[in-house]
């Protein structure tokens, strides 16, 4: 019997909603079995015992048994299924905390009203899954629906019919035999590997190492005779310098001059210098050239070669020998892109361009992941050295989501790649300055992939005279994701990665669901999900399990960071999609909501907008940060009119109400401290095919390149990050013990922790890959808390180490997992310093206590010099404090260092926990639901005026009236420390962005950074500054100062949310608190871990 026919089986349920299940049992001995997070093919058996939950893995060996890992000194015990272990472990004093007595059974959830789909477009065979072919004809289960599927040969049917029309009789016996073996009957299970997302494809590897057997002595013999030729045919014939002199005639021009000397050899021109008697002079400073031995796999076999950079003559030297002949080599500009792996540390591959447009992929290992950032540092220097272009550090993203309808778009959809219609839009001087990147998003799309692909691209031409690149694509029947970049970029894009994942009815049908595109662009890593989830008012809970499965199930980025699901793998992730959230409003209010659109009165609305009503009770969309919506709902209209909403609809059931409602949404998520910006979002007004309006956002995001020390890159840097006294606070009801993971790409490797005894003063050491301290600060440490019996996550955050530029500074950051908030971690942070000793550290060691009643939200520090603060920022887009009068750079979930309470405001008690620090007052006006910083407050403390942007239009004409929403909790107000007088603060970087527009334009500025009212007292002032696309890569006097990518802004608080929690083990003597008033009467515990 199968897994999933038994009552006790409950498939890949999360470990939360297993806890929730047994918690509702209560029975001692209650338990079921899900799939494991963790280890794929794995289960995980929950007992509970006593209020806690207890799980243990159960494992398949090599043959497929089943054991489970339980307690120590019990023999191990196989089972060949699943409920033949089960059933043994009915019986006591079988290594488990206690026996097993009752399956808690599987919850049936409701039907589900199919909706209206059309079946996708036929497939070809090879997308056929696995089950089809083992099931063929027989399942008629599956209804008419899937009777286009069944009729289909089989894959394996499919490849046999194909070997039948080739000609194989000239092949060995024994060869033939293999293939027609493997597409018999191994090619399913290969397929079957690759539907559970191992794309292996073991059993074809098997089968070409077969026929291949030979091969490698055959290679080994013939490969010296290979190479000679290699030598002589492809040695370049580059002049000698004096028969360069007489081939350069009066009429050659300076570039042709200048190409030929750039194919003259390093010795020659060393020549020359010295038969003019040139000693050297300046020449001794220059960075001289530096040799890296590597390995290189040639036809299958491993061989040594040696790769010597030269900086200051513009190329790299590919050579058999360290003392070898310098004969082949590539031009700074014929090397077009550096590929780090993110498998293996210390593998690079090198593009290059052989000919005319044609690259060439090299792909080496050096001898570790040091050597390999040595190479591309001084790579990278000899392109900024000779190039003259650098690196943008500074890109614009439009991101646009259109729901079709299932009809083919009008001629002209230009007004939606220029920002222009409802909302926050461009206006005409900057709507013809095109984007670096163009992600779009479609739903109910009619059109073939390569046809809407030529119809966007051929809009974007119209528009900027440019022919974007197609970066990548996922389609899922009608549901598709493309990207399209401007050509200059394209060298710039590595690790494309495509996933989709169906959510539709059973989870099985494509109709709706998710597609995603992952990349890097230089050294930032970005995620991109177009999502089309359960549509209907009434539905709302659906569409958050459809969130929450696309959250877990959708592979993109680096698959190294498998403990972390999208949300935390990229420094950038957008969502964007037909959400289908509604507006959630009795339908007899339809024309009251019509009247209200007409008046523009959204506010009114969007109080009852499904989507901010549920991201406020953190069921969906965690510290997602969504842009004021300032434009009508997007849905639903009548076709061929934006005048009139139809939202009624006649069914055989009755009348269904759809009302007027923001279906259409783009949402955004950042790591803390990393620049983003949104410039426009909004709704067009003249495309009118479908019964939804196309959406668009565009935003400047901060970008990093491959990093260039400017201290000597022959003294290796040392120095390790410390992170100390790490506190974790977490809910849950699993009785285990702990261990944290740090992982980060300045890592090596991920670092573990050793398991939580609750003991102080303690420290993890994490050696980067490069310490130097302004490489560090555009880094961030993932770090994710994991149970040592079944090594899953219970929780995962990110720490900017921004955060600790200066010294010392304690972080709080909360701990989410499969999208639920699930506890916070506290700790210290210290960063090394240019030589290699700590950056220095503020004040003593300090006591991390927390409460437990509620929902958690909020992190304290107790001192004597140390006041509890309340800090938290649900979108990592906030911004600290830092002494000085000068705004920190630093997120809001960073604690001040020796921070006291600021006089001459009004203050509140907290209602959390058993301290009640004073508040500062709170201006609503500094802060918006979207987290925007607006009104910078001037050193008289007044508002200043705020200036219109003639490329964006007026700020604060689009704000609309925020007094619907309840205000976020008042921040802290900071006094200035003796200890920080006399420190100066850092001298901002110059950021280089990517422009296009070549036409000068002055432009006025407008205030972009607002400080708290709890840090009036300080006097801070900003100079107004705005983002500008307008101008080339040069920082001319009548451009504004182009935006830091962390800038200082107001800090955002989570407002306080009643919720629900589980239970968890018991608390350790020392942190338990008192019960106080508000506190869960369940019993309801948390568990405090410290290392």
């Amino acid at each position: 019997m199968e897994p999933c026919e038994q009552p006790w089986y409950h498939g890949n349920i999360t470990r939360s909603t297993a806890e929730d299940l047994l918690s509702k049992a209560g029975k001692d001995g209650s338990f079921l079995l899900r799939d494991s997070e963790s280890i794929q093919g794995a289960y995980a058996l929950c007992v509970l015992y006593q209020n806690c939950v207890y799980t243990y893995r159960i494992l398949p060996n090599e043959d497929k048994k089943l054991s489970v890992q339980a307690s120590e000194g019990v023999p191990i015990r196989f089972f060949s299924l699943l409920p033949d272990l089960v059933e043994a472990y009915y019986k006591e004093n079988m290594g488990l905390v206690t026996h097993l007595q009752y399956a808690v059974q599987k919850e049936e959830e409701p039907e589900e009203e199919p909706e209206p789909f059309s079946l996708p477009p036929q497939l070809p065979p090879r997308n056929i899954t696995c089950n089809e072919c083992k099931d063929g004809h027989s399942d008629s289960s599956r209804g008419t629906d899937r009777g286009t599927e069944l009729s289909r040969p089989s894959i394996s049917d499919t490849y046999i019919q194909r070997l039948q029309q080739i000609d194989i009789s000239n092949l060995p016996e024994d060869h033939q035999k293999s293939i027609q073996e493997y597409f018999r009957s191994s090619v399913c299970l290969d397929a079957e590997h690759v539907q559970n997302g191992n794309p292996t494809l073991p059993h074809l590897k098997k089968l070409t190492q077969s026929i291949c057997k030979n091969l490698n002595s055959e290679i080994a013999r013939t490969l010296p005779s290979l190479e000679v030729l290699q030598k002589v045919l492809d040695q370049p014939l580059s002049p000698g310098v004096g028969r360069l002199r007489s081939q350069v005639s009066k009429n050659e021009s300076k570039q042709e001059i200048l190409f030929l000397i750039s194919n003259v050899h390093l010795p020659e021109v060393n020549a020359v210098f010295d038969s003019v008697g040139y000693d050297g002079g300046h020449r001794k400073s220059l960075i001289p050239p530096v040799t890296f031995e590597v390995k290189w796999d040639s036809l299958g076999i491993s061989n040594k070669m040696y790769l010597k950079v030269d900086v200051e003559g513009g190329k790299v030297f590919f050579k058999k020998s360290k003392d070898g002949p310098e004969d082949k080599y590539f031009v700074h500009n014929k090397i077009l892109q550096l590929v780090k792996s993110q498998k293996m540390h210390n593998r690079l591959v090198l593009v290059v361009e052989t000919e005319k447009e044609k690259t060439q992929r090299k792909d080496f290992v050096f001898d570790d992941t040091k050597k390999r950032e040595g190479f591309c540092q001084l790579l990278q220097q000899m392109k900024n050295k000779h190039s003259g272009k650098p690196e943008p550090d500074m890109i614009t993203i439009f991101v646009g989501t259109w729901n079709m309808g299932n009809a083919n778009p009008p001629p002209n959809i230009t007004s939606w790649f220029q920002s222009k219609g409802q909302g926050k839009t461009h206006d005409d001087t900057a709507s013809q300055i095109p984007h670096d990147i163009y992600v779009i998003g479609t739903q109910e799309d009619p059109l073939g992939e390569k046809e809407w692909i030529e119809t966007v691209r051929g809009a974007l031409r119209d528009i900027t005279n440019i022919s974007f690149k197609q970066i990548a694509t996922q389609t899922l029947w009608s549901i598709r994701i493309v990207v399209l970049a401007k050509p200059e970029h394209e060298n710039r894009f590595s690790h494309v990665f495509c996933d989709s994942v169906k959510t539709g009815i059973a989870n099985a049908l494509g109709n709706k669901g998710a597609v995603g595109v992952s990349f890097m662009f230089n050294r930032t890593s970005f995620g991109f999900v177009n999502s089309h989830l359960t549509s209907g008012s009434e539905k709302k809970l659906r569409r958050n399990q459809n969130y929450v499965s696309i959250l877990r199930f959708l592979n993109l980025g680096d698959k190294k960071l498998n403990p972390f699901d999208i949300t935390h793998r990229f420094t950038h992730l957008f969502w964007l999609g037909d959400l289908n959230y509604r507006v959630d409003l009795p339908a007899q209010e339809a024309e009251n909501i019509v009247m209200k659109i007409k008046q523009q009165q959204y506010q009114d609305l969007l109080a009852r907008d499904q989507l901010n009503m549920e991201k406020e009770e953190e069921r969906v969309f965690l510290d997602y940060e969504e842009e004021e919506i300032t434009f009508a709902p997007t849905y639903r209209f009548e076709r061929d009119t934006r005048e009139k909403y139809a939202y009624t609809k006649a069914k055989a059931t009755g009348t269904k109400y759809n009302l007027p409602s923001w279906c259409d949404r783009v949402l955004r998520k950042s790591y803390p401290m990393a620049h983003v910006v949104c410039n426009s979002y909004g709704c067009t007004n003249d495309i009118m095919t479908s019964d939804h309006s196309p959406v668009f956002a565009t935003f400047d995001v901060g970008v990093t390149s491959q990093f260039v020390s400017k201290n000597d890159l022959s003294k290796d840097a040392q120095g390790a990050i410390k992170i100390m006294n790490c506190v974790a606070v977490l809910l849950t009801k699993s009785k285990t013990k702990f261990f944290i993971e740090y992982h980060s790409s300045c890592l090596e490797k991920f670092v573990k922790s050793p398991e939580g005894e609750n003991q102080e003063n303690t420290e993890v050491e994490l050696t980067p890959i490069i310490a130097d301290p302004e490489y560090l600060l555009d880094q961030h440490i993932l770090i994710c808390i994991k149970s040592t019996d079944c090594d899953e996550s219970y929780g995962e955050g990110c720490v900017a180490l921004r955060s600790a530029e200066s010294s010392y500074t304690e972080f709080c950051i909360k701990l989410i997992h499969h999208g639920e908030r699930t506890g916070l971690l506290t700790g210290g942070i210290q960063l090394p310093k240019s030589d290699g000793k700590q950056t220095e550290k503020l004040y003593g060691e300090c006591t991390v206590c927390f409460w437990t009643a509620g929902p958690v939200q909020n992190c304290a520090v107790k001192s004597s010099s140390v006041l509890a603060t309340d800090i938290s920022n649900p979108s990592y887009m906030g911004v600290g404090y830092k002494s000085n009068n000068q705004a920190d750079r630093g997120p809001s979930n960073i604690m001040s260092p020796r921070t006291g309470p600021s006089s001459g405001h009004s203050s509140k008690d907290m209602t959390h926990g058993n301290m009640s620090p004073k508040k500062t007052s709170y201006d609503h006006a500094t802060s918006s639901p979207t987290t925007k910083t607006s009104n910078p407050i001037s050193e008289d403390g007044q508002t200043p005026e705020m200036f219109d942007n003639p490329l964006y239009g007026s700020m604060s004409a689009s704000r609309g009236n925020k007094d619907h929403l309840p205000p976020p909790d008042a921040h802290f107000g900071f006094s200035k420390t003796d200890l920080d007088a006399d420190r100066q603060p850092p001298v901002p970087t110059p950021r280089i962005r990517s422009f296009t527009c070549s036409e000068t334009k002055p432009q006025s500025s407008s205030a972009t950074n607002t400080m708290s009212s709890g840090l009036q007292s300080l006097n801070i002032t900003k100079k107004p500054v705005v983002p500008s696309r307008s101008e080339g890569g040069t920082t001319g006097l009548n451009r504004p100062p182009v935006p830091m990518k962390s800038r200082p802004g107001q800090p955002q608080e989570l407002q306080p949310k009643p919720r629900d929690y589980r239970e968890s083990s018991e608390l350790p003597s020392k942190f338990r608190l008192q019960t106080r008033p508000g506190q869960p009467k369940d019993g309801m515990i948390t568990i405090v871990y410290s290392i």
